[in-house]
């Protein structure tokens, strides 16, 4: 008889505490487009984006034919990125594009695409992927919207992102002159020099060029880049050093090199 009593209170604890883990699923109700769409956009107004991201998603799971769901689609990607969610952002945009790649919106899509990238753009001394995804994304709205205001904006923000990438490749050269390894460093300050000639860092990587050259003892080249630096920015900090490293006005070599090749209207 205990024994009983011991079984039934068992099986009614473990039924209680199945009871308590399990949670109902919420009763689904249809609700007509304009209502679920008009919730998401007040949510938006109020800046509740999770609120919005699930009323715009609702409008797509209710009503997924419909004109309103592509709308919703291309909003709960917008209210991804204004909460910075910025991943989600890109897998909802990325989505958008494929199920509507002539939706009249679509050149938004991109570009906001491109934003949310650009957004997540960081400071030299971290890893870069982001800032390629940015710029390949920036080019592709040029490339594919070239008369909308998208690409003007586009082609702005492009020059931050070769300048940050620039800056990577002279920071990285720096760290091999550091350790004396100058040929390394070489290669990184001519990645500046033949791939992001309209950027900042430009003057100081044919200064560490030369540097480096001094370094090897090949003279004629650094004063290939000195003059090259001298030619296109007389005015820079950086060529009154390399003017000095020098010890006079620098001459071109009169060999054909990579520096004067590249350059050879400024011989």
């Amino acid at each position: 008889m205990l024994i009983r009593k011991l079984t039934s209170l068992l099986l009614l604890i473990g039924l209680l505490a199945i009871a308590g883990c399990s949670e109902e699923e919420p009763e689904y109700v249809e609700r007509p487009v304009e209502d679920l769409y008009n919730e998401a956009v007040d949510a938006m107004d109020a800046r509740d984006y999770e609120v919005a991201v699930r009323a715009f998603d609702e409008v797509d799971r209710q009503h997924p034919y419909s004109v309103w769901a592509t709308k919703a689609q291309l909003m709960s990607a917008y209210a991804y990125y204004l909460d910075d969610e910025y991943d989600d952002a890109v897998i909802a945009l990325e989505r958008y594009i494929d199920l509507h790649p002539g939706d009249p919106d679509v050149a938004y899509a991109y570009y906001l695409r491109a934003i949310s990238y650009y957004e997540q753009i960081v400071d030299i001394g971290r890893d870069q992927r982001i800032t390629k995804l940015a710029l390949n994304s920036l080019q592709e709205v040029i490339r594919r919207f070239p008369d909308t205001p998208y690409s003007r904006d586009s082609e702005l923000k492009i020059d931050l992102a070769l300048d940050h990438l620039a800056g990577k490749e002279v920071a990285i050269g720096r760290f091999y002159q550091s350790r004396d390894e100058h040929l390394a460093a070489i290669n990184r300050f001519r990645v500046v020099i033949e791939q992001f000639q309209t950027t900042t860092h430009v003057p100081e990587a044919l200064q560490r060029i030369v540097e480096s050259y001094m370094a090897l003892g090949i003279t004629e080249e650094a004063q290939t880049a000195a003059a090259v630096l001298g030619h296109n920015f007389p005015g820079s900090e950086w060529y009154a050093d390399t003017y000095a490293l020098v010890e006079g006005k620098p001459r071109a070599s009169n060999e054909e090199g990579w520096l004067t090749s590249l350059w050879s209207w400024a011989f």
